[in-house]
């Protein structure tokens, strides 16, 4: 970096107590890549200066990863991929150990996340995040640079990088566990980096914890992840088949081609992240992003915000930058030649670079005068609780199950009715509904998912088993394929749906049984093929 580069405010110690030391143990690290400088970056918004080039100076050392916390912190074990050894060049001190929030009870652990500090004690904090299926060292070549300025704070996913597997059904949940994290480390204002989820981490924080934000970038982020019958289908090819599907096409989806077939180090640690997380924690986070939708919202995000994309990424590229850029007030563009999805991977040094102009010259202090203002209402967290695992859960505890108030039923059902079937289904029903059928259509979004669908007696994966049972024992086979789907999104695997199918055999009759094995193959097989 420039020695002209301008600093940060220094402000009172915010960080809390540093992690408990830990005994150094090398470990496996980012693949040193020798990557050379990219072109200029494209910055846009008002403010910004113009143009800002990234420094063509070599790629940032790796800082050593350290073994997982003893066991008194309550941090599960921390598979880390290999790293081929020849790429292990560590010039830094090692670091503390990875931590949760301390103290913390066996009780507690799913309020908080699994963390870890760089940078001095005293100098503002800076949280940076992660995105779905990598873990913190995704940022490994951005720290150092970023650990002069600030206390640096990265956080691990549930289930990722050996984090514990507390599943987090919504974005806004994810958000609660970073505060949570925070508070009790005494870390009360601080700027905020995320890529791809970890953006919207950020968005969800600057929504509704104002306050707490002093400055934020948006990395390969949106403000709504593709589609939601996209992350429901993901979630229901993990569950069938593991996550090798996801590491074996991880690469086409976070480098450009190019990079990939320059740098397979790289390529395989990254396969490896994606290889060793939790699978439940990752389909719950396929289900959180479904369920994420803030375009309504961006004109309440306050805080000055980068927006920063890479210029060939096919995941969240720069048509959704420029969607988040045009709804936010104090926005800019950052556009990064020569990257994909995971642009602070494949162009370490831009990504860096960025990063310091925007957290050094757009750092909002809170007024000291100013009462905290009152949490702002952010996105709905989806009403059914998100169930990873694969059985059926019982019935919770709680009050007589009711509907849902009359004035609600309709937007209700339609909720549903979108998360159980999927947007596809439903686009279909409604385009092909007449004048003369779509009083029945409204019928059947307000009493079959605006009522019985959205009842809280029974869960999701339950209503399923007694749906496709109801449709074998009726003969209404029409309508068997659907319903074969969203059990599937809704959390049933194949072998759950095929003794379902047995048991109505037994009580159904034969015949009707093998017209629904047929129809539901079908379906199973079209769901469950992972991509090519």
């Amino acid at each position: 970096m420039s020695e002209t580069t301008p600093q940060p405010p220094r402000a009172p110690h915010l960080g809390g107590p540093a992690p408990h030391p830990g005994p150094p143990h090398p470990g496996p690290l980012l693949p040193a890549a020798p990557v050379p400088g990219p072109p200029a970056p494209q910055l846009t918004g008002p403010g910004f200066p113009q143009p800002v080039a990234p420094q063509a100076t070599p790629v940032q050392q790796p800082v050593p990863v350290p073994h997982p916390p003893a066991a008194d912190h309550a941090t599960a074990p921390q598979p880390q991929p290999p790293t081929p050894q020849h790429l292990a060049q560590p010039s830094t001190p090692q670091p503390p150990t990875p931590q949760t929030a301390d103290p913390q009870t066996a009780a507690e652990a799913p309020r908080t996340l699994q963390y870890r500090f760089d940078g001095p004690e005293d100098a503002p904090v800076l949280v940076i995040g992660p995105s779905l299926g990598t873990t913190w060292h995704m940022w490994d070549r951005q720290v150092p640079e970023l650990a002069q300025h600030w206390r640096v704070f990265r956080y691990d996913l549930p289930g990722h990088g050996g984090a514990p597997a507390h599943a987090a059904p919504s974005v806004a949940e994810l958000a609660d566990r970073l505060i949570a994290t925070l508070d009790g480390l005494g870390v009360q204002r601080f700027g905020y980096a995320g890529c791809s989820i970890g953006g919207a981490v950020g968005a969800d924080l600057a929504l509704r914890h104002p306050h707490r934000v002093a400055s934020l970038a948006l990395v390969a982020s949106s403000p709504r992840f593709g589609t939601a019958d996209e992350f429901r289908q993901r979630g229901v090819i993990v569950r069938t088949n593991g996550l090798e599907p996801m590491a074996r096409t991880a690469p086409e989806r976070w480098f450009t081609p190019g990079f990939a077939a320059a740098q397979p180090a790289i390529v395989e640690w990254a396969v490896q992240m994606v290889r060793t997380t939790d699978p439940g924690c990752y389909i719950a986070a396929c289900e959180a992003l479904a369920a994420f939708d803030i375009r309504d919202h961006l004109g309440r995000i306050g805080v000055p915000t980068l927006v920063l994309v890479g210029a060939e990424d096919q995941v969240t590229g720069p048509a959704e930058a420029r969607t988040l850029v045009a709804g936010i007030p104090d926005a800019r563009l950052a556009l990064v030649p020569g990257a994909s999805h995971l642009a602070p991977v494949e162009q370490p040094a831009a990504v860096c670079d960025l990063l310091l102009t925007h957290f050094s010259t757009a750092w909002q202090d809170a007024p000291s005068a100013a009462p905290v203002p009152p949490l702002v209402p952010g996105p709905a967290t989806p009403a059914a609780p998100f169930a990873p695992l694969a059985e059926i859960a019982p019935a919770p505890d709680a009050p007589e199950a009711v509907g849902p108030q009359r004035e609600n039923r309709h937007e209700r059902g339609v909720k549903v009715r979108r998360e159980v079937l999927g947007d596809a289904h439903v686009d279909a029903v409604n385009a092909s509904a007449d004048p003369f059928t779509e009083d029945f259509q409204e019928l059947v979004t307000r009493y079959e998912w605006g009522e019985a669908w959205s009842r809280d007696g029974l869960d999701r994966r339950t209503r399923s088993c007694v749906t496709l049972t109801a449709l074998v024992a009726s003969g209404h086979l029409e309508g068997l394929a659907a319903h074969t789907r969203a059990a599937l999104r809704n959390g049933l695997t194949p072998a759950e749906i095929k003794e379902v199918l047995l048991q109505t055999a037994v009580y159904c009759g034969i015949p009707a049984a093998g017209a629904a094995f047929t129809i539901a193959q079908s379906v199973i097989q079209e769901e469950t093929t992972p991509p090519a």
